[in-house]
């Protein structure tokens, strides 16, 4: 019995080494075992996404999913730089006609005051055909099966892949139509409605129409928009669409390419109106329906989120031209490749860092941002001072690719205020010399690990009038030494401070010391590194800084009504043109009283004059000029502290390809690509299970099992003599 209790022992020995042996793939994969070789990208999401209907979403969450699945009339090129845009579901770019004040065509040339009207024409390609969907589904005799579910139908529902049927149809121009008077609807306050009131020929009327009928409209039954006529868009054909505007607004084209304008097909809002799918969380804020190369498979944002590639989706094609530095790169090796290039996208819920750090360098995410916490990891500052990967990062093939977004960080002066506001010269020059003593180089170094550029005035590179070099300076802040700007001694800024009339910080006339106040949102402890750096740099110029720190919802009241004094504020680029930048400092976009988003309520005559002049404009060496001197302008009287804007590094595996940076294109994933045997030779390497501990652990356990045992069988043998 002792001998067969030790084969026993060695026998599980070998069965769990052997069975060990016999995994199949890295034991730690949180993916199965049959996806290690599929054409899958991996990524993660920290929030679910608050909105999924293009008529609400915002936010870049919102549309990392929306702009995948949804399709505007135009998109951005994927590789040109500047940003270009090009037809999506539009045969061609609209053409663009002028009408006088009668609805005449205007000939080409004529002056802008001449313009009462502009026409965008677009005609729609043919073929294209929504997802599969429930709501298209139809009977023989041709009645939509779910428009109108009883309540034994939806007993048998919970999500929307329990409906067995799904359908589709082609998408036409009524789509377009029937989505932008969506924009109006009063149920979904769409973000972008009052701005196109000033635009849209009759959209202010027919809202005002709409918010009377829908509260007139009996609760629970669909309000169908389709009787509705909008006096600016017409649908002469079912492949053709004609927006009419007021007067000439060239930034139009941008909204064009935005999921705003996805089309929506009726039906997909008839479905989603029924009271009994809407207690059921099937909404379209939920389960998006559009013709994108992309359709939301599975939404459980409490785990993961999946897109498949869409098995209607039309012909499109990897692009075959980019620029020059692109075909070295490797950018164009899948040029008329039909897209999208991955089947399947899995997004996974990760609150923490850490683990979602780990994972990504076991390989189970394809990409990955850098979070502070993880920075020196994965960077280091070079000797040429630029950023370079780690040696663990090379080692593992990770690439880093870094781009500077169309953003602006500032602070802002309340040009209301009677002691930092004004434009008489005295004030400029305080705040010039605030601009001055504000180390941006430095703040950029200590709280952002070198991920940014100081902002040398409104436009962030990138943006149509941007200047490199010695022309884009702000020479009211730098000098240029060198070959590089340098910021101004700060002595220039006391000698500045001084001529303002607060020599040494301290006010000529009362003797009393400068005192300001700086207003802003905070998220607690965290905080205090930067408000000590802000205390700081004005203590340089002997300004003491006192700070009034309020939760959000109070700070964007406190600047409704105009009662900050110095705030701290960004903004991200909507589309891609100056007029989307200097139209926050329009006089006619004041906070106070227009409510506009001009916080800083800087109201200039010259500015204003010369921002009418540019924004309309075709770019050209006119809009050029223009855009310089509203620089000069702003820049001589410095209504922001002009901060950062901000530089996004990204890391990628090496089997992750035709990444380029694109700021403002919401639909890149069709364009990326995986090398999933790649990928899955490099998990099994980085992921090697360690098994010494495990078998010295069995063996140290047999070790103590066998004599117990022995000893055991001893007693019991012992007892029965």
């Amino acid at each position: 019995m002792i001998r067969r209790s030790g084969e026993l022992g060695l026998g599980l020995l070998l069965v769990v080494t052997l069975g060990l042996a016999g995994c199949e793939g890295p034991l730690n994969s949180p993916y199965p075992a049959d996806d290690a070789e599929r054409n899958i990208l991996y990524s993660s999401f920290s929030e679910r996404p608050k909105h999924l209907d293009p008529a609400r979403a915002y936010s870049s969450d919102e549309s990392l999913i929306i702009g995948q699945i949804y399709e505007p009339l135009l998109q951005y090129h994927y590789l040109k730089r500047p940003y270009v845009l090009e037809p999506a579901t539009a045969e061609a770019l609209p053409e663009i006609r002028y009408l006088d004040a009668k609805g005449r065509p205007l000939p080409p040339g004529a002056p802008d005051s001449a313009i009462a009207y502009s026409e965008y024409d677009f005609r729609l390609k043919r073929g294209i055909r929504f997802q599969p969907h429930p709501a298209f589904a139809r009977s023989a005799e041709g009645e939509y099966l779910y428009h109108h579910l009883n309540p034994e139908q939806l007993a048998q529902i919970r999500t929307l892949a329990d409906f067995p049927e799904t359908g589709t149809r082609e998408l036409t121009a009524e789509d377009y139509a029937y989505q932008i008077k969506r924009l109006l609807h009063p149920a979904l306050h769409s973000p972008i409605a009052e701005l196109m009131k000033e635009h849209i020929v009759g959209f202010k009327a027919l809202g005002d129409i709409l918010e009377r009928d829908y509260f007139a409209t009996p609760k629970g039954r669909f309000f169908d928009l389709r009787p509705y006529t909008l006096e600016g868009v017409r649908v002469p054909d079912a492949h053709r669409l004609v927006i009419r505007l007021h007067g000439k607004y060239p930034q139009f084209r941008f909204w064009l390419a935005m999921t705003f304008f996805a089309p929506m097909p009726w039906e997909a809002d008839a479905f989603y109106a029924q009271p009994g799918l809407i207690e059921k969380n099937i909404t379209l804020d939920w389960y998006p329906v559009g013709s994108g190369p992309y359709l939301l498979a599975e939404n459980n944002p409490n785990r993961r989120m999946v897109l498949e590639r869409n098995p209607y989706f039309h012909e499109d094609r990897y692009p075959a031209e980019g620029d020059p530095e692109d075909g070295p790169a490797g950018l164009l090796a899948d040029a008329g490749r039909l897209l999208p290039l991955v089947d399947r996208v899995v997004m996974i819920l990760e609150k923490e860092t850490i683990p979602y750090w780990n994972k990504f360098l076991q390989g189970y995410y394809d990409y990955s941002g850098i979070a502070s916490d993880n920075f020196d990891q994965a960077v280091q500052v070079g000797s040429s001072g630029s950023p370079e990967l780690t040696p663990e990062m090379l080692e593992k093939g990770i690439r880093l690719e870094t781009s500077v977004a169309a953003s602006d960080y500032y602070l802002g002066f309340n040009l209301r205020d009677p002691v930092v506001g004004g434009l008489d010269e005295a004030h400029c020059k305080l705040r010039q010399a605030l601009s001055i003593a504000m180390d941006y180089e430095e703040f950029i170094a200590i709280f952002m690990n070198g991920r940014g550029v100081p902002a040398q005035g409104v436009l962030p590179p990138g943006i149509y009038g941007y200047r490199e070099g010695e022309k884009g300076i702000n020479p009211y802040v730098y000098d240029w030494v060198d070959g590089a700007p340098r910021r101004k001694s700060i002595e220039t800024a006391r000698r500045l401070l001084a001529e303002a009339g607060y020599p040494n910080g301290v006010d000529a006339v009362t003797g009393k010391p400068l005192v300001l106040y700086l207003d802003l949102s905070t998220h607690g402890a965290d905080d205090k590194p930067l408000l000590a750096w802000y205390r700081k740099q004005l203590e340089k110029l002997g300004v003491q800084l006192v700070f009034r720190a309020t939760d959000y919802n109070q700070f964007q009241q406190k600047m409704a009504a105009g009662n900050a004094q110095i705030y701290q504020w960004g903004w991200n680029a909507d589309y891609p043109d100056p007029e989307n930048f200097f139209f926050l400092l329009y006089g006619r976009n004041a906070k106070v009283p227009n409510g506009g988003e001009n916080a800083s309520n800087y109201v200039s005559e010259e500015f204003d004059r010369l921002f009418e002049r540019m924004r309309n404009l075709d770019d050209g060496p006119e809009r050029l000029a223009l855009i310089d001197a509203l620089q000069e302008k702003v820049r001589h009287d410095a209504p922001w502290i002009f901060g950062l804007h901000p530089k996004g590094f990204s890391l990628h595996h090496a089997w992750y390809g035709n990444l380029k940076p694109n700021l403002m294109a919401n639909n890149k994933l069709k364009y990326l690509k995986i090398d999933a045997r790649q990928r899955a030779a490099r998990r099994a390497e980085w992921n090697r299970p360690v098994w010494w501990p495990l078998l010295a652990g069995l063996a140290l356990l047999l070790a103590a099992v066998v004599p117990a045992y022995r000893s055991y069988r001893h007693r019991l043998r012992a007892a029965a003599l």
